[in-house]
């Protein structure tokens, strides 16, 4: 028979395994909540940095677009499952365009910038802080790949952007006489306004730091773009907007491929039509008149041997990847985008 201190020591070991086990249960379940703590509180600054970063983008003079922006909180809020977190600051430097939200815990009766434990209690430990930090920058982009091999020239993007809808011919074939045309009405002569593309891919890279992008000859629309087209027409179709960042010369030299473009910016276009081979369906051709506010009109048609693109130049806030930004430039394409 087990005598009395045989019995002592079993329960002296069953309590300590009772502590490595509540110490345990407090890791699992303590953790896994600050973890989603954590993870809401992130969210919830990601959101609020691009938020005000956005603002800043369209117009710094934007009351939301300052370091004590209802915004932040708006989001930080949203994104917390209780509805409820604490924004600790909002650091906004326009010189440099970036803008930074922390954020941290909120409880109703709790301690500032923490989230109460509950099993840990038995350790003695009854909360923990937990905060979160997030960065976006914007500004124009000054290196990237164009969305499509189409250049315009500066006087057909100047004083136009929010204006009305335009047919802008690669070919100008006297409908852009006041722009960088030759004799012909081409952009470069024996050239037809294509641009040099990446391998493999619908559109080119181009840097303006230096000023400079290659010509294509050719008259129709490059053959791999066809699905680019094809996915354009369809995004109209459905009633979603299609606005891409397209870049901008002001000088040209050469001929044929030989000749090459000064960029000097990117533009947001807004595409409502294009009429890039001699059919009149997708992927080359799409005029889609059932509106005249959005659609093609009579005046802005391409027909017979025309070829071009119909839209209008637009302020264009974008959170695409892939684009080295700048200084916010006078030609409306603006990028926001996460960063350190």
């Amino acid at each position: 028979m087990p005598d009395e201190d045989e019995h002592g020591g079993v329960a002296v070991i069953v309590a300590l395994l009772m502590v490595v086990l509540l110490g345990f249960t407090a890791l699992a379940v303590d953790v896994g909540a600050l973890y989603s703590e954590r993870a809401q509180l992130q969210n919830g600054a990601d959101a609020s940095a691009l938020g005000i970063a956005q603002k800043c983008a369209r117009n710094l003079s934007d009351p939301q677009c300052s370091s004590s922006s209802p915004l932040a909180s708006s989001f930080a809020n949203q994104n917390a499952l209780d509805g409820m977190s604490n924004v600790q600051s909002i650091t906004l430097d326009t010189a440099i365009r970036k803008v930074t939200v922390r954020t941290s815990a909120r409880e109703t009766g709790g301690a500032a910038d923490s989230v109460s434990l509950y099993f840990a209690r038995a350790l003695g430990i009854t909360n923990a802080e937990v905060g979160a930090r997030s960065s976006a920058v914007w500004g124009s982009p000054k290196a990237g790949r164009t969305a499509f091999p189409l250049a315009f020239s500066i006087c057909q993007v100047k004083d136009k952007i929010g204006g009305t809808l335009q047919l802008l011919q690669d070919k100008g074939k006297n409908n852009n006489a006041d722009c960088l045309y030759g004799p012909s009405g081409a952009a470069v002569e024996g050239g037809f306004g294509w641009l040099v593309q990446d391998p493999g891919v619908c559109g080119g890279t181009i840097d303006l730091a230096l000023s400079e992008g290659g010509s294509d000859p050719g008259n129709n629309a490059p053959g791999n773009c066809s699905g680019t087209l094809q996915k354009w027409g369809d995004e109209i179709t459905a009633g979603r907007d299609v606005t891409v960042l397209l870049p901008i010369f002001n000088t040209t030299s050469g001929t044929g491929n030989g000749a090459s473009y000064g960029m000097v910016a990117f533009a947001a276009f807004k595409v409502v039509g294009w009429k890039f081979s001699g059919d009149t369906t997708l992927p080359n051709t799409f005029q889609n008149r059932a509106s005249t506010d959005t659609g093609v009109t009579a005046a802005t048609e391409c027909r017979g041997e025309c070829r071009g693109i119909i839209g209008r130049f637009v302020n264009y806030v974008s959170l695409a990847d892939g684009y080295t930004l700048g200084p916010v430039d006078a030609y409306g394409a603006t990028i926001v985008r996460m960063t350190n």
